[in-house]
């Protein structure tokens, strides 16, 4: 459809313009008009700083692909991403499960995939939502800067996949796969939670490849070398501090720790190791920011679409369909909805935008008393850059969480102790109540109390090379018994060893778990 063909809508007396689309069909002449349309809002209004953006029109089942391999444009091969597939297609098929309309990759460019069913104004809300709103927030968000390398992460994302295609050539693919399915089941624990020392190069990943798995070996022995020679004769102890010192103990990444010092492992097996922690960790900010990046892309998209509607650029029955899919994505189902299974991330997210928003334009005496840094400062948009810069979800809730929020969510702390027969609400809406449940909602987003704090923490280098691990209980909750010992074999596996994980705090040890190797890699 030519531009002099499409109609114009003039409101509020401004020039009129023509409509980017009448009908739900679109070509990709629309999409570019779209895309022109939506750029200038972010840069004339939102002020927004995006990664350049490169847009792929995919079907509902390269879509399903997608979802099988975590979303990204190319990955290894594992049977695992072959189950997930046959489930999602067989739920989409029979109706039980509708696809996302977008995926976005945090990359350099930005990869924004979205579904050739859509309609015009469903592209329309997901390049706004995804090729602004979650782009900005990739490349400014200060975790994704500390763990992320935007600019190289397809490049190792190819190496990746080619690197294991070869050596399922050289070693087979039942080797490769048993190998996976061990550094999988580990890959939640193969994670660096604390910048410095460890921050990634992907560039240099490539480039080093071989000078590492050389160097790597070579300290290896230098550490294996070190051990007793056996003897009948009794050994003197090793020294428990330099013992540690050489292997970095404790050790929270125990795909880092096996990569490094694991007695057993072949060079190829370690770098395959490194690959799997390497994407982990990519993913890592994500899980640590789910709330504030879906409240900054709702944010956005919410802003652009009203930006446009309200120019005459898309006709009111686009703004109805994009208001009932909107609404639909942030509602908060009650607590005795069938559909409700916790807090909608993009529920709270968006809320609290829309809330900073408000407190910075038009406070009250409340807000003034528990915002003074920002109330009435006028500038709304640089306060909201300044959150999603410089904050996770802990914290942003922690600085943001505003009393009238809580009010309006109707939140309230409750104590549910094991001892006391009853639960009792501990904090409910007076000053003091509003921030303890701030603080407590904030403890559900930190991803660091979500995960089990499990640490290597010493290796019998003297006796049988058992590897000994630590679970640090918070709140008396253990480790589910089953599950522990899957995953632990996996563990032994790789040692090569014997493996034990402890499970206690400071006060009590509640549960030893136990793990032989078989082995498997050999």
């Amino acid at each position: 459809m030519s531009v002099a063909g499409r109609k114009s809508v003039k409101r509020g007396g401004g020039a009129a313009k023509p409509l980017l689309f009448e009908s739900r069909e679109w070509d990709f002449g629309t999409l570019s008009r779209v895309y022109e349309a939506l750029e200038r809002i972010a840069e004339d209004e939102l002020g927004l700083d995006i990664y350049r953006n490169q847009i792929e029109v995919i079907t509902s089942e390269q879509m399903l692909d997608a979802y099988a391999s975590t979303g990204m444009p190319m990955f290894y091969k594992h049977w695992s991403f072959g189950k997930h597939f046959v489930r999602n297609e067989t739920l989409y098929r029979k109706g039980w499960q509708g696809l996302a309309y977008e995926i976005v990759i945090n990359s350099d460019p930005c990869l924004v995939y979205i579904m050739e069913e859509n309609s015009a104004m469903m592209q329309t809300l997901v390049l706004a939502h995804a090729a602004f709103g979650h782009n900005h927030f990739f490349k400014n968000n200060y975790a994704f800067k500390q763990w992320t390398d935007a600019s190289s992460i397809l490049d190792y994302l190819a190496f990746a996949k080619t690197y294991i295609a070869d050596c399922e050539e050289r070693y087979g693919a039942d080797a490769v796969e048993r190998l996976l399915d061990a550094a999988h089941a580990l890959m939640s624990h193969g994670i660096h939670r604390y910048p410095g020392k460890h921050a990634p190069d992907l560039i240099s990943e490539q480039r080093r490849q071989k000078e590492r798995g050389e160097h790597a070996e070579k300290t290896f022995n230098v550490l294996w070398r070190t051990l007793p020679k056996t003897t009948g004769r009794a050994r003197k102890k090793p020294d428990e501090e330099r013992r540690r010192a050489m292997l970095g103990l404790p050790e929270e990444n125990l795909l880092y720790f096996l990569e490094k010092t694991a007695p057993r492992l072949a060079p190829w097996q370690r770098e395959v190791l490194r690959i799997v922690r390497q994407i982990a960790q990519y993913f890592y900010p994500q899980r640590q920011t789910k709330v504030m990046n879906e409240g900054c892309a709702c944010f956005v998209h919410y802003k652009m679409m009203s930006r446009l509607h309200e120019a005459g650029r898309i006709p009111d029955g686009a703004f109805m369909e994009f208001l009932h899919s909107h609404t639909s994505v942030i509602m908060q189902p009650d607590f005795d909805d069938r559909r409700y299974s916790g807090i909608n991330p993009y529920s709270l997210g968006f809320a609290m935008t829309q809330d900073i928003e408000r407190i910075a334009t038009s406070p009250t005496a409340e807000d003034r008393a528990f915002f003074p840094d920002f109330a009435g400062c006028g500038d709304p948009y640089g306060v909201l850059k300044d959150g999603w810069a410089n904050y996770r979800d802990e914290s942003f809730i922690l600085q943001f969480l505003s009393p009238a929020l809580i009010r309006k969510h109707r939140m309230f702390q409750l104590v549910d102790d094991e001892d006391e027969p009853d639960l009792l609400v501990a904090s409910i809406h007076n000053e003091n109540g509003y921030r303890a449940v701030r603080q407590a909602l904030s403890r559900q987003f930190d991803v660091s109390r979500q995960d089990a704090d499990i640490q290597v923490v010493d290796v019998n280098l003297a006796g049988d090379r058992r590897l000994l691990l630590r679970h640090q209980v918070v709140d008396g909750v253990t480790l589910d018994k089953a599950d522990a010992g899957k995953v632990l074999q996996h563990l032994a596996n790789l040692w090569g060893y014997d493996v034990r994980l402890v499970e206690a705090d400071d006060a009590a040890t509640y549960a030893t778990h136990d793990a032989a190797p078989i082995n498997l890699f050999q």
